[in-house]
C-alpha cells in the first residue's frame, strides 16, 4: 500500500436503500430543483436571498474576498438585524405567535410578535442605560428561557457583539469567555431547571465575576425562586432593571460586516475559539436556509430542540426563524423529566409541524422503547430534521418509521459553528434521500471532498472542504487572526496562487450517486494494519443490530495493529443471550470487513455524553489506552465512566 493509500479514509459501509420526495409534498412556496440552475451565479443567488432582509442602505458589492480569506459580504450596507426579527412583522402579524415556552416543571408562555418586540426594546434601554452601545460586549449565561432570545436581540438592538454561554459550563469557562471578549454586562438566572434539579447559574456566575474584573453590572432573571448572593452595586433583578423602560427602542444602524456574536468552541486542549460572525451575511445565510432546508410555511409549528447556547440555537431557534416570521416552540427541560414521552407531549399539545433534533436524542429514543412515541398523536409532523453529528442510518429509518409514519421526508443536516448557516442538506419537496446521507451541498454552497494531497475525490473517502466563500461564514477567530488562519485555512490552501480552501476537520465519503456520508471528525478516524477506517462507519454498522440502541467507537493503541478498535454499546431491552459480544462483532464483520471486527466490545447501559447530548469518545480512548481521564465537568451524568470502567474490567476478566 502507498503512502497516499494509507492516507486515504476508507469508504467501507455501504447503505442502498432511498426514498423518493413524498407525493403531494410539495407547497405554492417550496424549492424545486430549479433552484440549483439559479444558484450557479452564486453571488446573484445570495443577493436574491438578500431581498428577504430588512436593509437600511444597500451594498455596493455582493462579495468582497480581497482580504481573503476574510470576506465581505454586502460590502457597505447598513442595517440592523432585529428590525428584520421583530419591527417588520409588527405591521403584517403582531399577535402571530413567535415563541411557545414550555417550562420544565410545566409553565407555559405564548409570546407573540408583538410581545417579543416589546420586551426586547425594554431590555435594550435597560442595557443601554448601563451604558452598552455599539462597540460593547454582553454576555449571557441563561437556561433556556424566553428572556435568553431577548437578551441576544436587545444586545443586537444596540449594536451590541453578544456571546451567550451555554448553562451547563463550568464558572471557569464562563470567565475565560467574558474576559477574551471584553463583555461588561451579564445576563444569568438565579438557576435553571434539569431533570427536577436547579442548576445554581448565580453561584457560578459569581465565582466566575470573582476573576472577571470588567463586568460592572449582572442582571438576574428569577426563574427557579431559591436563594441567591446578590452584590450591591454590580447585581440587579432582571425585573427591577426592565419594568419601567419604555416598549419601543430604535435600532441602532450598523455595517453589514458589524460584529453581531462570537461563539466559543469548548476547546478541549487549547484555549477555546471564539468564532466571530457579522450581521448582514450571517442573517441572509441563517433565514435563506431555513426556509430552503425547512420549507417554511406560514402556519408551521417549528420545533428546533437545540439549546440556544450551540450555534444551532443561535441560527435555527432564533435569528433564522424570527426573520422568517415563523412559530417556534422553546423547551427548558431534559426529554425523560418527568417521563420519557415528554417531547412527543410537546408535538401533540402543540401540533408541530417540523421537528429537528440531535442523532444523540435519536438513539436515546430507540433505546427507551417505540411505546413512548406511540402513545401520543404526531401526525401533525411534516418534516423531520437532524443536525449536531453524522447519523447511523438505522437510527434515521426509526425516526422515519416511527417518529414520521413513514411519511416525513428527512432533512439531514451537515454544518459548523464555523459555517453559521447548514451546508449541505436534502431539499425536502427535491432530493431523494438515503439513510444516513446529507445527500449533495444546498444551493449557493461548494462543498468537495479532497484526498491527502487536496485533489479531488470523485467517488470514495477524503476530507471535506470549501472551497468558495458563503454569506454566513466566520469572519475570525475573536482576536487571533492567525489562529484563524492556521486553523482553517492552512491544510489545502494555496495563497500564492489566491486559491483559499477551508478545512472542515471532517472526512467525508462521496458514493457513486455524488452524495456525501459524513464519517465524523478526521480525528476519529482509525489506523488499523494501515487501513484509515472512520469510527462512525464501525458505528453504524453495530447499530445496524437490532440489538443495539447506539454505540461509541474508539481507536486504542495496539503493539501489532497500530490502533485496535474499542467499542462500547448499549443494548435496547430484551433477552439478547451470553453471545451476543461475539455475535456482533461477527455482524460488523459481514456489514464492513473482518478488518473492521472490533477487538474489544464493553456493553454499557449508558454512553458519557455532555449536557448537549454529544458523546464524550475521547474519555473512552482514555479508558479504553488506561490513561488519566480528560475533563468530565461537562458530562451530564458525572459518575458514567467510574461505572464504564468497572463494566469494562469485570467483562475483561471473564473473557
Amino acid at each position: 500500500m502507498t503512502q497516499d493509500e494509507s492516507n486515504t479514509i476508507e469508504a467501507l459501509f455501504s447503505e442502498t436503500r432511498t426514498f423518493a420526495p413524498p407525493a403531494g409534498f410539495a407547497g405554492p412556496d417550496t424549492a424545486d430543483a430549479s433552484i440549483y440552475n439559479q444558484a450557479k451565479d452564486a453571488e446573484m443567488f445570495w443577493a436574491d436571498a438578500a431581498q428577504h432582509v430588512n436593509w437600511t442602505t444597500q451594498w455596493d458589492q455582493v462579495l468582497d474576498w480581497s482580504e481573503a480569506p476574510v470576506a465581505k459580504w454586502f460590502r457597505n450596507a447598513t442595517l440592523n438585524v432585529t428590525e428584520s426579527c421583530l419591527d417588520r412583522h409588527l405591521e403584517s402579524q403582531p399577535d402571530k405567535i413567535a415563541y411557545h415556552w414550555e417550562g420544565e416543571n410545566g409553565d407555559r408562555r405564548d409570546i407573540s410578535y408583538l410581545e417579543l418586540y416589546q420586551e426586547t426594546c425594554k431590555l435594550a434601554n435597560a442595557l443601554s442605560d448601563l451604558g452598552v452601545g455599539p462597540d460593547d460586549a454582553v454576555a449571557i449565561y441563561m437556561g433556556m428561557v424566553p428572556e435568553l432570545p431577548v437578551a441576544m436581540l436587545a444586545s443586537a438592538r444596540l449594536g451590541a457583539r453578544h456571546t451567550v454561554v451555554f448553562a451547563g459550563f463550568s464558572a471557569d469557562s464562563l470567565s475565560e469567555r467574558i474576559n477574551d471578549l471584553g463583555a461588561t454586562v451579564l445576563l444569568t438566572c438565579d438557576g435553571a431547571w434539569r431533570g427536577g434539579q436547579v442548576v445554581p447559574l448565580k453561584d457560578m456566575a459569581d465565582a466566575a465575576l470573582e476573576n472577571s474584573p470588567g463586568v460592572h453590572s449582572c442582571i438576574v432573571l428569577k426563574r427557579t425562586g431559591h436563594e441567591v448572593s446578590m452584590t450591591p452595586g454590580r447585581d440587579q433583578w432582571y425585573d427591577d432593571v426592565v419594568r419601567n423602560q419604555p416598549t419601543t427602542r430604535p435600532a441602532t444602524i450598523v455595517d453589514s460586516e458589524h460584529p453581531l456574536f462570537v461563539l466559543y468552541t469548548s476547546g478541549t486542549t487549547a484555549k477555546p475559539k471564539g468564532i466571530v460572525h457579522t450581521t448582514g451575511g450571517y442573517l441572509v445565510g441563517t433565514s435563506a436556509t431555513h426556509r430552503m432546508v425547512f420549507d417554511i410555511r406560514d402556519d408551521d409549528v417549528y420545533w428546533c430542540t437545540a439549546d440556544i447556547g450551540w450555534v444551532t440555537g443561535h441560527s435555527y431557534v432564533v435569528y433564522g426563524p424570527l426573520a422568517n416570521g415563523t412559530t417556534s416552540v422553546i423547551f427548558e427541560g431534559v426529554p425523560n423529566f418527568p417521563a420519557p414521552d415528554r417531547f412527543w407531549e410537546i408535538i401533540e399539545r402543540y401540533k408541530v409541524s417540523i421537528f429537528y433534533t440531535a442523532p444523540t436524542a435519536i438513539r436515546t429514543f430507540v433505546k427507551w422503547g417505540d411505546e413512548h412515541p406511540n402513545g401520543h398523536d404526531l401526525s401533525s409532523l411534516r418534516l423531520l430534521g437532524t443536525v449536531g453529528e453524522p447519523i447511523n442510518p438505522e437510527a434515521w429509518m426509526w425516526y422515519r418509521e416511527v417518529i414520521g409514519g413513514n411519511r416525513c421526508p428527512i432533512v439531514d443536516t451537515w454544518w459548523q459553528t464555523e459555517t453559521g448557516q447548514i451546508m449541505v442538506s436534502p431539499l425536502p419537496g427535491v432530493t431523494a434521500t438515503k439513510p444516513g446521507s446529507a445527500t449533495v451541498p444546498l444551493p449557493g454552497v461548494s462543498v468537495s471532498v479532497v484526498d491527502e494531497s487536496g485533489h479531488q475525490v470523485t467517488e470514495g473517502g477524503g476530507y471535506l472542504v470549501i472551497d468558495q466563500p458563503w454569506p454566513a461564514m466566520l469572519r475570525g477567530i475573536w482576536g487571533d487572526p492567525e489562529r484563524f488562519k492556521d486553523t482553517y485555512w492552512s491544510r489545502f490552501s494555496e495563497p500564492e496562487k489566491g486559491k483559499w480552501v477551508y478545512f472542515a476537520g471532517d472526512g467525508a465519503k462521496l458514493d457513486e450517486d455524488g452524495y456525501l456520508w459524513l464519517l465524523g471528525r478526521v480525528d476519529d478516524v482509525m489506523n488499523i494494519s494501515g487501513h484509515r477506517i472512520s469510527t462512525l462507519e464501525v458505528e453504524s454498522a453495530l447499530v445496524d443490530h437490532p440489538a443495539v440502541a447506539e454505540a461509541a467507537v474508539v481507536g486504542r493503541a495496539d503493539d501489532r495493529t497500530g490502533q485496535a478498535i474499542a467499542a462500547f454499546v448499549t443494548l435496547k431491552s430484551g433477552d439478547w443471550g451470553d453471545n451476543i459480544v461475539a455475535e456482533l462483532r461477527e455482524h460488523v464483520a459481514v456489514k464492513i470487513g473482518k478488518i473492521a471486527k472490533p477487538a474489544s466490545i464493553v456493553l454499557t447501559p449508558e454512553l458519557p455524553k455532555t449536557r448537549s447530548g454529544k458523546i464524550m469518545r475521547r474519555l473512552l480512548k482514555d479508558l479504553s489506552e488506561e490513561r488519566k481521564l480528560g475533563d468530565v465537568t461537562t458530562l451530564s451524568n458525572s459518575t458514567v465512566m467510574a461505572d464504564i470502567a468497572a463494566l469494562s474490567a469485570a467483562q475483561n476478566s471473564q473473557d
